[in-house]
């Protein structure tokens, strides 16, 4: 059984008193066989990996989702949180996390043997679960190529053609933090300006809203997530569907040092009054059955070797990840953030 609540974030102006009044009318109950956590993954898209978990184990998960400011309020809550476990969907966020001090190292050696290091905090203080890659949508009518890296973004020959979200956002920093890791500030500097310059128009919207762009006429190609391509595949909206289909996945960069990669993941909170209960979801989740699940109903990308990608990831062409570790790509996040805004990213072509 899954208890579910929204968490809608206030300013954080407000004292811990007030915090703490949220948290008692909204918080999760505390009991031996429960697990409490925090998402900032859509219900929907956790629900069967949960119910997976409590068939299992006979755990019962309640879960407060977020878009935002769930780091913020676990630390507000201190010794008295009754989350368990926080889900990200990203490096950035737990990076967030580790760096608040709420997390606290997850010794399993089952999570050591199913997720590979490069995808696990070097503490332990955050376990990738899940990956999808940050590749290039490209329209199947207008462009003819099959390869090409996230360097060629900045060629002049694609002046005009760009759709892009806001270079801001945490998936847009994190792969301008691997561009750092790779080829050092002054070159990622260098690739902003120039991918700036070559934008179709001021960055705006989400990954969905750029294949709407390309569908249009409006772009070429896009920077976009694996995901987003299956959700739009799987959509309920026709007009969604249209988008995908006219579509082409480009994996950049999959002959060279590969493909940038995000995770989602988990942290076991540092005062977590069910432990026990939180490290036996997060080894759940990186087990082959939760993996599964990931990679069956989620469409992203499994961690653990030897777990097949769903047939519909498969039809888009073979992932190869970039091997940096991300813990690595994910110390030049602020300094990715500064160079976005030093650029003037987010205003757009010409400004």
């Amino acid at each position: 059984m899954t208890t579910i609540r929204a968490f809608t974030r206030r300013p954080l102006a407000c004292s811990l008193s007030a915090i703490a009044a949220i948290t008692s009318l909204a918080a999760p109950t505390l009991a031996a066989d429960e697990v409490n956590i925090y998402s900032y993954r859509e219900p929907g898209l956790i629900a069967p990996l949960m119910d997976a978990f409590t068939k299992k184990t006979g755990i019962k998960t309640n879960i407060v989702f977020a878009k935002d400011g769930l780091t913020e309020r676990i630390k507000a809550e201190g010794a008295n949180s009754p989350v368990d476990v926080l889900l990200a969907v990203d490096i950035a966020r737990l990076a967030e996390a580790k760096e608040a001090g709420i997390a606290q190292p997850v010794k399993s050696g089952a999570i050591e043997a199913d997720i590979p290091a490069a995808y696990r905090d070097p503490e332990g203080e955050w376990i990738g679960l899940s990956q999808r890659a940050r590749v290039i949508y490209a329209a199947r009518d207008r462009v003819k190529q099959d390869s090409i890296s996230y360097e060629e973004l900045a060629d002049p020959k694609w002046k005009g053609k760009i759709c892009m979200r806001s270079g801001q956002h945490t998936y847009n920093t994190g792969l301008l933090a691997s561009i750092i890791a790779h080829s050092g500030e002054a070159k990622a500097e260098e690739w902003a300006k120039g991918v700036k310059n070559n934008l179709a128009t001021k960055p705006a919207g989400g990954d969905r809203d750029q294949a709407k762009s390309i569908f249009a006429g409006q772009c070429d190609i896009a920077v976009a997530n694996t995901y987003y391509m299956a959700a739009m595949e799987t959509s309920d909206k026709p007009e969604q569907k249209e988008w995908a289909k006219s579509i082409k996945i480009l994996f950049p960069n999959a002959g060279e040092r590969g493909t940038h990669v995000n995770i989602s993941g988990a942290i076991l909170a540092r005062h977590a009054p069910n432990k026990d209960a939180g490290v036996k979801l997060i080894e759940f989740l990186a087990s082959d059955e939760g993996q599964r699940i990931y990679a069956e109903i989620v469409n992203e990308y499994p961690l653990k070797a030897g777990v097949a990608v769903s047939e519909r990831v498969n039809a888009w062409g073979k992932l190869t990840p970039d091997k940096l570790p991300l813990a690595d790509i994910a110390k030049n996040r602020k300094k990715a953030s500064e160079i976005m805004d030093k650029v003037g990213f987010d205003q757009g072509p010409g400004a």
